[in-house]
């Protein structure tokens, strides 16, 4: 678990957290990760903070359309270098049906690059995507019963 998502138990000390104490829990530090981890975490950020893609934004997309994207750009990453020339640039998402069916926004949003970038882009993908089933399951743990039902 990331610093981050320490919450409030990490600052018992005055000083700031005991991270001796955290880590001996199974807590992880930032300098835990890897190149690749912090790569992918830093294009989350990027989509919220540059390209606006809130969690209330994200919380719309509740029928797959993240993970479906993500994927698209897994299946991307994956191609041979000759399939891979025809999916940059003009590329047309139409004519590909694997990812006409993947692809769950319009083309001008299918921005493909290189092989590392667009598993980078998946990987923030996916991360949003469990994030957001993590807030729905969240909702609905703190929504009370409606009358008449058991809880």
């Amino acid at each position: 678990m990331s610093l981050e998502a320490w919450g409030d138990e990490a600052w018992g000390a005055e000083d700031g957290p005991d991270i001796e104490r955290l880590l001996g829990e199974g807590y992880r530090s930032a300098d835990d990760m890897t190149k690749a981890a912090h790569d992918v975490v830093d294009e989350r950020l990027r989509q919220r903070d540059v390209e606006g893609w809130t969690p209330e934004h994200d919380d719309a997309h509740d029928k797959g359309e993240l993970a479906m994207a993500a994927a698209a750009y897994a299946i991307v990453a994956a191609l041979s270098d000759s399939r891979r020339a025809n999916v940059s640039g003009n590329y047309s998402i139409e004519n590909d049906g694997t990812l006409r069916y993947l692809w769950p926004w319009a083309r001008a949003w299918w921005k493909p690059k290189t092989r590392r970038h667009d598993l980078v882009r998946a990987g923030a993908l996916i991360l949003a995507e469990i994030e957001r089933i993590d807030r729905a399951a969240a909702r609905a743990a703190a929504t009370p019963p409606a009358s008449g039902e058991r809880g």
